[in-house]
């Protein structure tokens, strides 16, 4: 049997969650009936227990009917929402989860942080929990300063936010000095975590955690502009966090703990991701206890988040070039298979990156022509390329294909990623070798069936990015890569400053799927292009530069009494 970590408090421990929330807090007496003494914190079963609530933080697949991060965080260049992904905010909200959740767990964190030192738990057991709180306000923090750059920082429990609301409702902190904070806590969680399982809190998660964010705010501070993002760059600082993601990468890549998996696309659709070598952190599903509904959504939906014509096109050929100039065939156009009655684009998918095959059905299936995985429902796409990765045929049909009934695990921090982040960050600094490409990306390259990348590729004229050619395969590796996964591929074009190719009217593919023309049957209501290729929604995406920064929810603005401005822009 899987273990899964507690996620359920009882007795006094369940009744401090309810005063997380600085945005619905309890009256004082209510607060004092519940406060928490010293008692509490120095019984490690109840601080365990009370910490183990931060592991629902990790989204991962969800949890019942929810969407979790993989599949459904389809706004991006690689899928094509049926329904039309716009941008993440087109006007201010009045309130937003995405400010006061992450705020409700940063309280979560502080009261346990705080709690902590009055405890008299020995020293070892106390400096653990006090990491385990310091890297998850760490993430939380990282949360709001992507998607709103300055935050009001908070390092204190806020028992009363009346009497402390100019901490509640203060000025924004500098997004700068948040992320300093950010990586102090991080490398306090580094150096007083140990050995823990894979879903449990441990150095090497918090290691893959850091790992994450530095490449992030390393890049991000590298290319940023004070016209898109109120922040010049930063090469000094860009340099330092691209030096912390390298040094956290190679210690969990020379830790001799982690290795790839044999085949791609097996830390996707596991019933016990406990024994894979290739992950180093996962979100634990549970049969008929904790499941989710991501397989059930790429295994039986009517209209799924198909691929885009613009992410196939990214995957290589099995010469190691791109479209523009394999000499492999490059036809994409489907087979009529009388057998089944379906479009084959299995001779496509034999000339590419093996990723893509395990990414993709081998049939198209859209609109008026659907089409059955084993044992699924009948399943069609927006753009006619079905994501097939996520579902595992061998679970159970009644568990595959319904709501709320999946138990695959959901890999938060694994190998694959590491190896990116890695290759990346040392492409960023200048410093990168072809030992350091071997030991990284061409570890991806070769279970893809590619060959090896050097550090003097060939151009590819599809690159709009601006960058070197080998910066341009290491990004195209990462994509291939992470298709789909994790709410990456978004939040890579931030940090690149290449936000605009999310503009569907300046970059078309973006919105096309699979070759459609001439096809017998097809529904009367698809829209193709001059090309031949099908046009998944009428309605166009266009870029405006507002878009780097979310918007502060009007709410926070008015109870601050004006001292929370608002992003440039909204």
């Amino acid at each position: 049997m899987k273990l899964l970590k507690s996620i359920i408090l009882c007795g006094l421990g369940a009744a401090v969650i309810s005063l997380s929330s600085c945005d619905d807090m309890l009256t004082k007496s209510e607060r004092t009936k519940f406060e928490l003494g010293p008692e509490f914190w120095s019984n490690a079963n109840q601080v365990a227990s009370y910490s183990n609530v931060l592991y629902e933080n990790y989204t991962g697949y969800g949890t019942g009917g929810g969407a979790g991060w993989f599949y459904f965080k389809s706004l991006s260049d690689d899928q094509v929402n049926p329904s039309f992904d716009n941008w993440m905010f087109t006007t201010v909200p009045g309130t937003s989860t995405y400010w006061s959740t992450p705020y409700t767990e940063i309280r979560r964190c502080n009261y346990m942080l705080t709690g902590l030192q009055s405890s008299t738990l020995a020293e070892g057991e106390k400096s653990y929990y006090i990491a385990v709180g310091r890297l998850n306000r760490a993430w939380q923090y990282y949360q709001l300063v992507r998607m709103y750059g300055d935050v009001n920082m908070i390092d204190e429990v806020i028992l009363d936010p009346e009497a402390q609301s100019d901490v509640v409702y203060g000025p924004r902190t500098d997004r700068d000095v948040v992320m300093d904070f950010v990586l102090e806590d991080l490398n306090y969680a580094v150096q007083n975590l140990g050995a823990g399982g894979k879903n449990s809190w441990s150095k090497d998660m918090a290691l893959a955690m850091k790992s994450d964010i530095c490449l992030f705010e390393g890049t991000y501070c590298k290319y940023r502009t004070v016209e898109d993002n109120g922040k010049a760059a930063d090469a000094t600082r860009a340099q330092k966090f691209l030096n912390e993601c390298v040094d956290a990468s190679q210690q969990l890549m020379n830790s001799g703990k982690y290795s790839l998996t044999a085949n791609y696309g097996e830390v996707y659709n596991s019933l016990d991701l406990s024994k894979s070598s290739e992950v180093i952190f996962f979100r634990n599903y549970v049969k008929d206890q904790l499941m989710h509904s991501t397989a059930d959504y790429t295994a039986s939906s009517s209209q799924q988040r198909g691929i885009s014509k613009d992410a196939v096109d990214a995957f290589l050929f099995l010469d190691g070039k791109p479209l523009a100039t394999t000499a492999y065939n490059t036809d994409d156009h489907p087979v009529l298979d009388p057998t089944n009655n379906a479009y084959s684009i299995q001779g496509m998918l034999a000339n590419r990156d093996k990723r893509l095959s395990v990414l993709l059905d081998p049939y198209l299936c859209f609109k008026g022509h659907g089409w059955v995985r084993s044992n699924s429902m009948l399943m069609t796409s927006s753009t006619g390329y079905n994501i097939a990765k996520y579902d595992n045929t061998a679970m159970e049909v009644d568990y595959r294909i319904n709501t709320g009934k999946n138990y695959t695990d959901a890999p938060i921090y694994w190998l694959a990623v590491i190896y990116l982040n890695y290759a990346e960050a040392k492409a960023e600094l200048g410093t990168i070798n072809q030992t350091d490409l071997d030991a990284s990306v061409n570890k991806l390259q070769a279970r893809a069936g590619l060959p090896a990348m050097s550090l003097t590729p060939a151009a590819d004229p599809a690159n709009n990015m601006g960058v070197s050619d080998l910066l341009w395969e290491i990004r195209r590796t990462r994509r291939c890569e992470l298709m789909a996964d994790n709410w990456y591929r978004y939040w890579d074009l931030v940090r690149w400053h290449k936000l605009d190719l999310l503009d569907s009217q300046a970059h078309p593919n973006i919105n096309r799927g699979a070759f459609l023309a001439g096809v017998a049957d097809l529904d009367e209501t698809f829209n193709l292009d001059a090309d031949g290729y099908v046009i998944p929604v009428s309605t166009l995406r266009t870029f405006d530069k507002k878009y780097y920064l979310c918007p502060i929810p009007s709410n926070q603005i008015t109870l601050s009494k004006g001292a929370t401005s608002q992003n440039p822009g909204w």
